[in-house]
């Protein structure tokens, strides 16, 4: 589908994103060193940081956030105006790159709208907030200790009980988790300094008033035909963010969206079992598993492009080949928005479908051109499998870009297995695996959700 185009879309970094990630990098080294002792050389990387956005609104506030933390003066707005301004670096790279992508799929996209009015949220929370992440900022990730990371218990709890700020809650939980897990962190070989910083500065920037969302933009009713199932897990928690096209009723032009339904778990509750912690919304494992359209009627949806799920708003419709729908309607859709805080090169993926490739390795072929293959993140819910992809003569997949290079993680393939063609789809094991030796080895093991639900009964009854 890329055709020829690939061959520019791989040909390097747009003019600008290298220097960008560079300035980034500095911003990154000093914050991990602690910005209450900034050597010479850290300090012309924050004035570094500012002179990038000096022809912005950004300019004077930055500018001014350099020189006092420089001097030793760190309040939590001068770290809210250098996280501004990171994030504005970072935002700029993902236009670029995003820009390129459109230009070689072909691909169209909306311009962002404001949403409507912000939602009031408690400030004293949000200064605890900032407060926490100041104290990370001045210590930096090398000064990262066990009680560092305790100073943020009450903070987060709090947060937790406000479901207006769960965003921000579970944000500054998961990176708590992360440091509380690696301290002291000045044991560490290696510190993953760009994800903390990330995480840092998103929080960050969460903490200011202004920064929440309203209400989803406006509901939409039409048929969604669904592309593939992209799965996260992660020890407590797994998300099913799905890809689809949206046809929508009255006639309006296609347009993709994505939905994403998710659960916490326990780190035994692995593999196929995972789907059974997403029963509350059958009707759209169902689709998955069957390969069915969705009608929907008055789903919101948001100016990112996201469909907040209510299944009981969607009713399952005729059988949809996702391949089939990529080959007809994929290139005429219509791609949403990036809202301003998910401008992250990391956050690009752009669905697409492969066909005409060759496999070498972890890469796909098209016309010469190489385009790594993330087979290390395909999920362990489903039939996808690294020997499949191989195999394979046809690829849906999202197109990414992470540690400055493009690649596809598949969401479904069409292969030659034994010269008889396979078809396999992340989401096709959502109603339960439909392979004999998944099935055989699951009775063997036992069923942990079950198990779990079993205890968490009898517990209740005591």
């Amino acid at each position: 589908m890329l055709g020829v185009q690939l061959a520019e879309l791989l040909d390097g970094a747009p003019p600008g994103v290298e220097d960008a990630l560079d300035l980034v990098t500095g911003f990154d080294d000093a914050l991990a060193n602690g910005l209450a002792r900034l050597s010479e050389e850290r300090a012309a990387a924050l004035a570094a940081l500012a002179g990038s956005v000096g022809a912005t609104p950004l300019a004077a506030r930055v500018a001014e956030a350099a020189e006092k933390v420089a001097a030793g003066s760190i309040a939590d707005e001068h770290l809210t105006a250098l996280a501004g301004a990171r994030t504005a670096l970072f935002g700029a790279v993902h236009d670029a790159l995003l820009a390129r992508l459109d230009a070689a799929l072909g691909r169209s996209r909306a311009t962002w709208e404001e949403p409507g009015p912000l939602a009031a949220v408690p400030e004293n929370l949000l200064v605890g907030s900032r407060s926490w992440l100041t104290e990370l900022a001045i210590a930096g990730w090398r000064g990262v200790d066990h009680d560092l990371v305790s100073a943020s218990s009450q903070t987060v709890e709090a947060l937790l009980a406000e479901p207006s700020l769960r965003r921000l809650a579970v944000l500054l939980d998961g990176l708590a988790a992360e440091l509380r897990a690696s301290a002291p962190v000045a044991t560490m070989d290696r510190l993953p300094a760009r994800r903390w910083a990330d995480l840092w500065a998103r929080a960050l920037l969460l903490s200011q008033a202004g920064s929440w969302p309203g209400e989803a933009t406006h509901t939409v009713s039409g048929r969604l035909l669904i592309l593939g199932v992209d799965v996260h897990e992660h020890a407590t928690a797994m998300q099913a963010q799905v890809h689809a096209i949206l046809e929508p009723a009255g006639g309006e032009p296609s347009r993709l969206v994505r939905t994403s339904v998710a659960a916490t778990k326990v780190d035994t509750v692995v593999g196929p079992f995972l789907w059974q912690l997403l029963r509350g919304v059958p009707v759209l494992l169902g689709a998955l598993a069957e390969h069915r359209s969705l009608d929907i009627t008055d789903m919101p949806l948001l100016g990112s492009g996201d469909l907040v799920w209510h299944d009981d708003r969607a009713t399952a419709g005729e059988p949809a080949d996702p391949f089939a729908t990529a080959r007809v309607q994929l290139a005429g859709a219509s791609a949403p928005a990036a809202p301003p805080l998910e401008r992250h090169p990391v956050r690009i993926a752009e669905p697409v479908l492969l066909e005409g490739y060759t496999v070498t390795g972890d890469e796909f072929v098209l016309d010469g051109n190489a385009l790594a293959v993330e087979v290390d993140r395909l999920p362990s819910c489903g039939p996808l499998t690294p020997e499949l992809v191989a195999a394979s003569t046809a690829c849906l997949g999202l197109l990414r870009w992470d540690a400055g290079r493009w690649s596809v993680r598949p969401l479904a393939v069409q292969a030659t297995v034994k010269k008889k063609p396979v078809v396999a789809h992340t989401g096709d094991w959502a109603l339960g695996p439909t392979d004999q030796k998944v099935l055989k080895a699951g009775a063997r093991l036992g069923d942990p959700v079950a198990v779990l639900r079993e205890r968490a009964g009898r517990l209740l009854r005591k």
